[in-house]
C-alpha cells in the first residue's frame, strides 16, 4: 500500500550500474543506481573535475576511516553529505 504523496523519482526506480573508472592509474569497477551517477557527474562539473578525479579524491578520504566502507558506500555517503 503506497502512502499518500508518495512517488516514484523521475524515470522510474532503477537497479545498479556498473561504470569502470580509473583511479590512481588502475581500473576500478563501480556499481551504482543511475540517479547516483547523474549527482556525481553533476558534483564533478560543478566542481571543475573529470568525474574520475572526483572518485578518486572521495577514494582518498574513504581510505583514511579507521574502518573504511566499501567505495560505492563512501560515494553515496559523500552525496548526500554534500546536498548533490
Amino acid at each position: 500500500m503506497a502512502g499518500g504523496g508518495i512517488t516514484a523519482p523521475a524515470g522510474g526506480f532503477h537497479g545498479p550500474v556498473k561504470r569502470s573508472i580509473t583511479i590512481a592509474g588502475h581500473q576500478t569497477s563501480i556499481s551504482l543506481e543511475p540517479i547516483f551517477w547523474q549527482a556525481l557527474e553533476a558534483s564533478a562539473a560543478r566542481l571543475a573535475l573529470p568525474l574520475s578525479a572526483l572518485v578518486a579524491e572521495i577514494d582518498a578520504i574513504r581510505i583514511l576511516a579507521d574502518d573504511p566502507p566499501n567505495l560505492a558506500s563512501a560515494l553515496r555517503s559523500w552525496l548526500f553529505s554534500n546536498d548533490s
